[in-house]
């Protein structure tokens, strides 16, 4: 378990840790010293007419958000935090299941870098044994008519230590923690930048049918029970997996449920 020294973002070294097709689909790629949000800046791209395939990486982010609202604590030089902006000819409502085709496709990239016993927790989180790891945070926008917008933010826990960020309250841990070989910033952003490319274009052509099988492998609450917080509602039942368009399965005392992204938050009980 090795702590890399310090290793600045370069874009060069990123993309040749992509494959020729994903630099090819990769239009634009920014590195930053520091960012509000990298979500937030491909927003503001995004309204300026960026294209798809537009990505950008921050060192450190000033006001990096998670998913309902949570503050993602985003220290300078340890971790990553990557965004990518997707366009899709496909109304806001078909990109329901995206964050699971995202989230299977991180998993398996740090899986490949070497951690295991990873598991999602439904709708994106990574974690490790219980502890975050990385966390996704997919903005749709678009019109009812048929085009859209996606961009998908990845904060991930690269070399960060409890000395660098104690401030957060909810379990994690680093990957190089769980990862026996030395980590390289550059090498996973490529990596990831790669997989999501090929993810976000596969979807658009087949939707979420084939991530589901992917996203299974790593579900870990099958058959536990778990408490869902939708709105200002807890909702207790049994993990019954994913449907097929992605919905969260919840057998409950009134019977089978489904949940969408978005509307809740999951605890194990």
């Amino acid at each position: 378990m090795s702590h890399a020294s310090y290793e600045s973002l370069n874009a060069d070294r990123i993309k040749s840790a992509m494959s020729a097709t994903g630099q090819i689909a990769l239009h634009h790629l920014a590195l930053y010293q520091q960012l509000d949000s990298t979500n937030s800046e491909l927003q503001r791209q995004a309204a300026n007419g960026a294209p798809s395939g537009t990505a950008c990486l921050a060192d450190c982010q000033t006001a990096g958000r998670g998913r309902r609202g949570h503050i993602w604590h985003s220290p300078p030089a340890v971790n990553l935090y990557l965004s990518l902006l997707w366009r899709y000819s496909l109304p806001p409502a078909a990109l329901a299941g995206t964050s699971l085709a995202v989230g299977a496709v991180v998993a398996e990239v740090l899986q490949a870098a070497g951690g295991n016993d990873l598991h999602l927790k439904w709708p994106n989180d990574v974690l490790w044994r219980g502890r975050k790891v990385a966390g996704l945070l997919l903005e749709v926008s678009g019109n009812s008519q048929g085009s859209s917008f996606l961009i998908v933010g990845i904060g991930l826990n690269v070399h960060m230590t409890a000395a660098v960020d104690n401030e957060i309250t909810q379990p994690w841990i680093a990957l190089a923690d769980i990862v026996e070989r030395p980590l390289n910033r550059n090498q996973i952003a490529g990596q990831l930048l790669d997989a999501l490319i090929n993810a976000l274009e596969c979807y658009g052509r087949e939707g979420v049918a084939p991530f589901l099988t992917r996203w299974r492998q790593f579900d870990a609450w099958i058959g536990h029970p778990v408490q869902l917080i939708c709105a200002n509602q807890i909702i207790n039942g049994i993990h019954h997996g994913i449907a097929e368009d992605g919905a969260l399965l919840l057998k409950t005392a009134n019977g089978m449920r489904t949940f969408h992204a978005g509307e809740v938050s999951l605890r194990k009980q």
